[in-house]
């Protein structure tokens, strides 16, 4: 397994450890979280890649990866995620660009581990 891979793993391990031990609110935020990206206006692909957007900006590494992976899994291609880092950057400017090299680098290796 990619470190990428093993760190959206691990991510996710804690999530089910969280909601677990918090009980209404974890099940309170998985219901807005996943009310919040079904299909609507905006495609469920193109919600992911707004939180992506913002999870660069906000440099939240987990959030990153969670999003990356979910916008992948939508459908997102490779020049959609570049333009999406680029959007950060210019909200963000450079720590957007720090964090949109973990996003390249994260995608890179998401993209090259699927099957």
């Amino acid at each position: 397994m990619s470190e990428y891979s093993d760190k959206f793993q691990q991510i996710n391990s804690n999530y089910q450890k969280l909601t677990a031990a918090s009980g209404d609110t974890g099940k309170d935020f998985l219901t807005m979280h996943a009310a919040a990206l079904k299909d609507g206006a905006l495609s469920h692909k193109q919600k992911e890649l707004m939180c992506l957007c913002v999870a660069i900006s906000i440099r939240c590494e987990g959030c990153i990866l969670d999003h990356l992976h979910h916008a992948i899994a939508a459908g997102a291609t490779k020049e959609e995620v570049v333009e999406t880092i680029n959007t950060a950057i210019l909200m963000s400017g450079g720590p957007a660009y720090v964090y949109g090299g973990t996003a390249i680098d994260a995608m890179e290796d998401i993209f090259a581990n699927q099957s």
